[in-house]
């Protein structure tokens, strides 16, 4: 894993990768991610069942990729601070030979990236620094450690929202995805404005004032256009408790998911 280059924390404005830490339970987050955290949970109280949710759809997902989909390489990018079940984790402990690559463009993720991502002896954990706005880069560092020539899943978890050019983030999911070979497959979990309408643009105004990077919620309808091209597989774009639970589903939240396979 490459050393992480140095760069300035700005611990004043609140980041999305620190928030969703504070709403697991984590403690790699400061006073005004705290503060904007239990600023947003006042507006729309479900948004910590929602990052709890999210966490639950990556285990599902990855578990089902891994177990039933027989793929050994994952690609996710948006990776976040490291907090239970990471993908690597879950991913290895289905198929220990199973070679990760993170993602991710946050200063404290660097920090923490190589004393917490460590894999399986059998399998490969890298971390990548690099933008989903760049998706040349992400490809050109991931074929350092996957063969493109063999099935990889894509994860892009809670990350596409902060592309708030609706083209432009069609483009780079269109450009990454045109690189994986047949049998590889694509996950996608989005915030949604079509679930508790009136909290999410609260949210969505909320966290463009004052947090970075700025982000912009969509419909199931243009969710589902990420995929076009793929096979969904079932129960195709949903909130994510609603995609294979183990359980009672309880409340939707403001985050579709899905998962589709490139045929």
């Amino acid at each position: 894993m490459t050393e992480p280059a140095a760069k300035h924390l700005d611990t004043d404005t609140p980041h999305s990768a620190r928030l969703w830490n504070y709403w697991l339970g984590g403690k790699d987050n400061f006073r005004a991610d705290r503060e904007a955290g239990d600023a947003i949970a006042v507006m729309l109280p479900s948004i910590v069942a929602l990052a709890r949710e999210d966490r639950k759809f990556l285990r599902r997902s990855v578990e089902h990729l891994v177990r039933d989909g027989g793929i050994r390489q994952i690609l996710d990018i948006g990776t976040g601070l490291p907090t239970a079940d990471n993908t690597h984790q879950v991913a290895q402990a289905v198929a220990s030979e199973t070679k990760v690559v993170y993602v991710d463009n946050d200063p404290l993720v660097l920090v923490h990236a190589r004393a917490l991502l460590a894999g399986s002896p059998e399998g490969v954990t890298t971390y990548v620094e690099a933008d989903l706005n760049d998706p040349e880069s992400i490809l050109r560092a991931a074929r350092e450690t996957l063969d493109f020539s063999q099935p990889i899943a894509l994860t892009l978890l809670g990350i596409v929202h902060f592309i708030r050019d609706d083209e432009a983030a069609l483009a780079v999911i269109r450009r990454l995805v045109e690189e994986l070979p047949p049998g590889s497959y694509l996950a996608i979990a989005h915030g949604c404005h079509d679930i508790n309408t009136a909290e999410a643009h609260r949210i969505v105004d909320f966290w463009n004032e004052r947090g970075t990077p700025k982000i912009k919620y969509r419909s199931a309808a243009q969710i589902t256009t990420f995929f076009d091209g793929l096979r969904l597989l079932e129960p195709g774009v949903v909130p994510c408790n609603r995609w294979r639970p183990d359980g009672d589903p309880g409340m939707d939240v403001n985050q579709y998911c899905g998962v589709a396979v490139k045929e």
